[in-house]
């Protein structure tokens, strides 16, 4: 390791010498922050693995949580969003091209570079081996990627196409493309698995899918600039972040109306809601040239804003472990992730990872060992 690791006690030293080894031809770095991660070690939220899409180096990082060791896997895409499978054992990332993103600031470049399709990766999570992967073109500006509990569909928003393609994982093609509002971005699927919400960033609307129909059946107004969509645990509502705004939507999912909205951060990104859907936690970026760097916290019982929490500059991605006690956030502007204490609501760790980390993803530890 070329990194010194400064953790305190719950990393020992012995157990970093301990972790697992990586496969070769990947980056290897480590914790190098100074900032002390104190949980002990037979904690759930102590173990399991994050992955961050780094849109500016175009890699993947991957986190192991137990030893505070990164891993970069380079991508041939420009990843935006990652997402891990319900068994943990594949990942999921989309993106343009990363070619394409290049020659498209050249004036002289090919018709046929800057037309080039984006991807949608599949890599073998227990690896991260290169050649452990499987590519299907899909959209001119894939954002976003969930995957179906059974994980046999991936869902994914093709922004410039105003539309949502579904694709047979099996198969490995895209099998059914659904129209959406205009530029659609964020999207997540309702705990029951019938519905899925979509934010559409250029319509101020929530399309609302029927998966068994593969239709849109209702959009929904919700106010300027949505970003992404959370539901609570048990369905019934729906939050979304309005960027322009610098609001939260709050969505009665039966009558598929806005009840309220809750005033938070500089230009809120990201949105995921707790395990007991008490609290959502809401990742606030800012601008290019003013980056914020805070998270709200979101009481979901009274509707407002309980804590800000202040990470790294560029707030925008945003997972909970599965027990709830962490929160991972992905820093744009600072390349790193910032580990959230929910107990305590505060940044107890960051994290170096690739350039320009947007997206995030959580695995739990005893799925696979890697």
């Amino acid at each position: 390791m070329r990194n010194i690791i400064r953790i305190a006690a719950a990393f020992s030293l012995s157990a970093i010498l301990a972790a697992c080894s990586f496969p070769g031809g990947i980056n290897q770095t480590s914790i190098d922050n100074g900032n002390i991660v104190s949980t002990a070690s037979t904690n759930t939220s102590n173990q399991g693995y994050v992955y961050t899409a780094n849109e500016n180096d175009n890699t993947i990082s991957a986190i192991d949580i137990g030893t505070g060791r990164v891993k970069n896997i380079p991508t041939d895409i420009t990843p935006h969003n990652i997402q891990i499978s319900s068994d943990g054992k594949t990942l999921f990332a989309v993106g343009p091209v990363a070619h394409s993103v290049a020659y498209s600031s050249s004036r002289k470049a090919p018709k046929t570079h800057e037309k080039a399709r984006g991807k949608l990766i599949i890599i073998d999570a227990e690896t991260l081996a290169p050649g452990k992967t499987a590519e299907i073109e899909i959209g001119y500006h894939p954002a976003h990627v969930i995957v179906d509990w059974q994980d046999r569909l991936a869902y994914t928003t093709n922004s410039d196409e105003n539309s949502m393609l579904v694709v047979d994982i099996v198969q490995k093609k895209v099998v059914a493309t659904i129209k959406t509002g205009a530029f659609p971005h964020g999207l997540r699927m309702s705990p029951n698995g019938r519905e899925i919400y979509v934010a559409n960033v250029k319509d101020d609307s929530v399309s609302v899918i029927d998966t068994r129909f593969s239709r849109e059946v209702a959009r929904i107004p919700v106010g300027k600039a949505p970003v992404q969509v959370a539901f609570a645990p048990n369905g019934r509502y729906v939050y979304v972040t309005l960027r322009d705004e610098n609001k939260v939507a709050v969505i009665e999912s039966a009558s598929r109306k806005t009840l309220t909205t809750i005033t938070v951060g500089r230009k809120p990104i990201q949105i995921y809601v707790s395990p007991d859907g008490k609290y959502a936690y809401v990742a606030n970026q800012g601008t290019t040239t003013e980056p914020d760097n805070t998270v709200s916290v979101i009481d979901t019982q009274k509707n407002i804003v309980m804590a800000t929490i202040t990470t790294g500059k560029g707030a925008h991605g945003v997972v909970l472990s599965d027990d709830g006690k962490r929160v991972y956030i992905s820093n744009i502007a600072d390349n790193t992730v910032s580990i959230i204490d929910t107990a305590r609501n505060q940044v107890i760790g960051n994290v170096n990872v690739g350039k320009g980390p947007n997206g995030i993803t959580f695995r739990r530890s005893n799925l696979t060992k890697m």
